[in-house]
């Protein structure tokens, strides 16, 4: 003879005390993810900061012209300087200008290959993404000595465009070294702004298509709106880089005379740090870093109010 044993009714399986599971200390969990970051955070941003600003509030000082330097409070005297200081403001509107017309072109062009890698109607997306993406993965050094050779007269393959035309010249070595940062750019900017459309829900583009409009309408009412944060975000990143400008320029010194040693801003901060002098260094580097935040965070906020009106 069986016995069968019946389970538990549903309701009282539902009621049945369930084993607690153990509390995990979210607190301290966050705490240890985030310790890491905060820690490299710390030492190699908020230090270097706060040491900028106190090397740039020292001078130094000796007894007489053989005395022994000694480095004591200075307060704003080096930020005088820095304001005095011709080459240095030259360097910024010089990279202000390279910015005006250099950061439109690359994002204009960052845009259309992103619109063309997510158009339907474009085939071998898989080799033109590599293609656009490649001139990022070349180092800005290596960029900037091939273009560097391709623009000398006496390096160039191309003689007879290169002896008729001077691109190392004063007038247009800044536009030279511009071509350099937007061919390696271009396609760091154009990824952002892809993926950001990769992002948009298919159905708008059905419901689009429902009304008629064609590929350009889409592209043109639909895309360029919805990645716009993309665009901004790139387009403070580019701000950024500008006036922090220094590979490149520093590289295009050995293939032209027009490019001084004071040409950017981070030129200027390293040929004053190589003097050597630390501490005007700094200063420069402080006021750079000021400038840098206010015309990005400027931006940034133009382009929320230009969004919200």
């Amino acid at each position: 003879m069986t016995t069968t044993v019946s389970a538990p009714p549903r309701a009282a399986r539902e009621n049945a005390p369930r084993p607690r599971r153990p509390r995990v200390p979210f607190k301290s969990a966050i705490l240890i993810l985030l310790a890491p970051f905060a820690v490299l955070f710390v030492l190699f941003y908020v230090l270097p900061i706060i040491f900028a600003i106190v090397q740039s509030l020292l001078v130094v000082r000796r007894e007489g012209t053989f005395g022994k330097a000694e480095l004591v409070f200075g307060g704003l005297s080096q930020y005088v300087q820095v304001f005095q200081n011709e080459a240095f403001w030259s360097s910024m509107l010089r990279m202000l200008a390279f910015g005006v017309v250099q950061v439109p072109v690359m994002l204009g062009l960052a845009l259309i290959f992103a619109l063309l890698l997510d158009s339907p109607l474009l085939k071998g997306k898989r080799f033109f993404r590599l293609a656009f993406f490649v001139p990022y993965a070349v180092p800005g050094v290596i960029a900037a000595i091939m273009w560097g050779s391709l623009f000398s007269p006496n390096l160039s393959p191309f003689t007879a465009l290169t002896k008729n035309v001077d691109f190392l010249g004063a007038d247009l070595v800044l536009w030279s070294i511009a071509n350099v940062v937007t061919w390696v750019y271009v396609g760091y900017n154009m990824l952002i702004i892809y993926s950001s459309l990769l992002s948009i829900p298919s159905e708008i583009y059905e419901a689009a298509r429902l009304d008629g409009a064609g590929q350009f309408r889409i592209a043109w009412s639909i895309k360029i709106p919805l990645v716009r944060p993309a665009i901004v975000m790139t387009a403070i990143f580019s701000i950024i880089g500008t006036l922090q400008l220094l590979a490149e320029p520093q590289v295009f010194r050995s293939f032209s005379s027009a490019v001084t040693s004071t040409f950017t801003p981070n030129m200027t901060v390293y040929a004053t740090a190589s003097i050597p002098n630390a501490n005007l260094a700094a200063a420069f580097s402080v006021v750079l870093a000021v400038t840098t935040f206010v015309l990005s965070f400027g931006f940034m906020k133009w382009m929320q109010k230009k969004g919200n009106a």
